[in-house]
């Protein structure tokens, strides 16, 4: 949309309203350029002025504070000997989804934007809005406070005294101020005077402009013309200054001309204003340094403190450390460590005790089945937990050194593992399996090569994803399961009930038949693939979890491990004897936990 006189055809774009909300023809109120002066765009009632939009600024127009400008459309002002126009274009980049708004004059002295949204205009500004939008609310060398609109006033230009409760007039008439002091005082987010009278030099920059104003003697008032070329533009208005007002925000400054004397008087109050202003950055400056101040002295105090605490622990020590080192159990521990595990950080008693603070009881984090167990912090920063073998301990050097082996530090590799799952993690890279001449396990979760033999793989986690998968589907453990059947445990039931072709009655009842019978009748079968009796028939973690996340055909599973049943057909077990006989398991040394 383009409003605007065109000076070569002197065609004059302007909207109208209409006559009334149900009659379209040709209103009262119109919204167009005036190109007189300094350009600006207005609303008229006929040929009385309602409402300015002020100058083009090059960025917005100075009567529309900055945050009442457009987000949904362009505007460029061309201002030549061609045209005087405006265009407003709505956002067609990628950035910025296409709208579709429009522009308005009400019959009733209103211009109103409005956005199109799903079925209905929606209005999203409109003028004027306050009272001191309008024009001339306040008289002549006066400006309208919307601050003061409780008790409303306009307030007088710097310089000026009121002349009645709308007007303003020079304080001191006949005072001289060309040639004699006179200079300016600026007023912060005003809305520029009415420029249909005031003058444009567009080369000139702000103190440019100054020193003209000051040169013309009937000068009363200059503003920056352009904010988009760095202050580059100069407006000056002679005589009364009309139509203006603050914003809370937005606008723009305004400089009045004024006497030497009262030029004294804002310069003194000016100056208070900057002394309070210097006094309270130099207040705050001095609590910043002497929170500085304090903070230094208390880190080097509690540096000293540091390096006496350690002093201490190391002089207590000193009389362990002798007797530490020459300890035929501290030396046996130490060498089938190192020789088992590689990968085993060690440290010497002097580093525990600093770390601990000489095993302080308030570093105490609980008791254990070896002896307490205490926080820790190196020098390097990290937390560390200290397990001590207490004399009295019901555990061996044996266990403790199975312990250290397994776990190793609460940040390596080899975590203390939830439902046995994580053996896998304590095979080196370049291993098949490994071997531990102690078993450390879960009852029910335990690969039978791991539980048996001491033997664990990267299988015997599959074996332990198998045991949980079909726990989640029963709804039972399968270290506490118990049945009348020929199985005893769960994984027999299982397998007895998937022979039979009947494995969904094993389905946990709280599912209610809610469930897809054949992605869970998969499950059963993928969680006996994982609790095959010889590891070399367990899928390994990633055809499982292919086989979870695909519908492929599965094979069959074969008899899962620690079935124990009470009778063996001839056919199930190859013996000489008649009879039926009992499948045992015989376990030399289990520690359990």
């Amino acid at each position: 949309m383009k409003l605007g006189l065109d000076r070569r055809t002197g065609l004059n774009r302007f909207l109208t309203s209409w006559k009334s909300k149900d009659d379209p023809g040709i209103g009262n109120c119109s919204y167009r350029m005036v190109p007189t002066g300094y350009p600006q765009v207005s609303l008229y009632m006929g040929q009385t002025l309602l409402w300015r939009t002020g100058f083009w600024t090059g960025l917005r127009w100075s009567g529309i504070p900055t945050r009442m400008t457009s987000k949904y459309f362009n505007v460029s002002f061309v201002n030549n000997q061609d045209e005087t126009t405006v265009m407003y274009r709505t956002f067609s980049d990628a950035a910025k989804p296409k709208v579709i708004v429009k522009m308005v004059v009400d019959e009733s002295g209103i211009v109103q934007r409005s956005l199109w949204q799903e079925t209905t205009w929606v209005e999203y500004w409109s003028a004027p809005q306050e009272l001191c939008d309008k024009y001339l609310n306040c008289g002549p060398n006066s400006y309208c406070d919307p601050n003061n609109l409780v008790i409303f006033e306009c307030k007088c230009f710097p310089g000026f005294e009121p002349k009645s409760s709308r007007d303003c007039m020079r304080e001191k008439q006949g005072v001289s101020m060309c040639n004699n002091g006179e200079g300016f005082v600026k007023l912060a987010h005003m809305k520029a005077p009415d420029t249909s009278t005031a003058h444009a030099n567009m080369s000139l920059s702000m103190k440019e402009c100054e020193q003209e104003c000051l040169r013309n003697c009937s000068c009363m008032a200059y503003a920056s013309a352009n904010e988009s070329e760095g202050g580059i533009g100069c407006l000056t208005w002679q005589g009364d200054l009309v139509d203006t007002r603050t914003y809370p925000d937005g606008g723009q400054d305004l400089y009045i001309r004024v006497d030497a004397v009262v030029l004294a008087q804002y310069a003194k109050k000016n100056g208070l204003t900057q002394k309070k202003r210097m006094l309270a950055i130099l207040g705050v400056s001095v609590a910043v340094m002497f929170l500085l101040i304090v903070s230094v002295v208390y880190c080097f105090v509690m540096k000293k403190n540091k390096e006496t605490r350690h002093s201490t622990y190391s002089d207590s020590a000193d009389s362990t450390l002798p007797y530490f080192e020459d300890s035929p159990s501290r030396r046996d521990l130490d060498g089938t460590i190192r020789n088992s595990n590689s990968n085993l950080p060690l440290f010497n008693l002097r580093t525990i005790i600093a770390a601990t603070e000489n095993f302080s009881i308030a570093n105490k984090l609980g008791q254990g089945g070896f002896g307490p167990v205490y926080k820790g912090l190196l020098q390097n920063g990290m937390e560390i937990a200290v397990k001590r073998l207490s004399k009295c301990s019901g555990q061996g050097i044996e266990q403790f050194k199975t312990e250290v082996a397994l776990i190793a530090k609460l940040q390596h590799r080899n975590l203390v593992r939830i439902l046995d799952f994580g053996m896998a993690r304590i095979v080196e890279r370049d291993q098949i399996e490994a071997n531990t001449n102690c078993i450390v396990g879960t009852f029910g979760y335990m690969s039978p090569e791991y539980a048996m033999q001491g033997l664990f793989s990267i299988k015997s986690d599959v074996y332990s994803f198998g045991v949980l998968l079909l726990e989640i589907i029963t709804g039972k453990r399968n270290s506490t399961y118990h049945h009348d059947g020929p199985s005893s445990n769960l994984i027999g039931h299982v397998w007895d009930l998937w022979r039979e072709d009947n494995s969904m009655k094993i389905v946990d009842p709280l599912l209610d038949e809610t469930y897809p019978a054949h992605e869970v009748s998969q499950c059963i079968q993928i969680g006996l693939l994982c609790v095959q009796e010889h590891a070399t028939d367990r899928p390994t973690m990633s055809t499982v979890v292919f086989m979870l996340g695909n519908d492929t055909p599965l094979p069959s599973p074969k008899r899962p491990a620690f079935i124990l049943k009470g009778t063996y057909n001839s056919t199930d077990r190859s013996t000489s004897a008649a009879s039926n006989s009992i499948n045992e398991i015989t376990l030399s040394k289990i520690d359990g936990r």
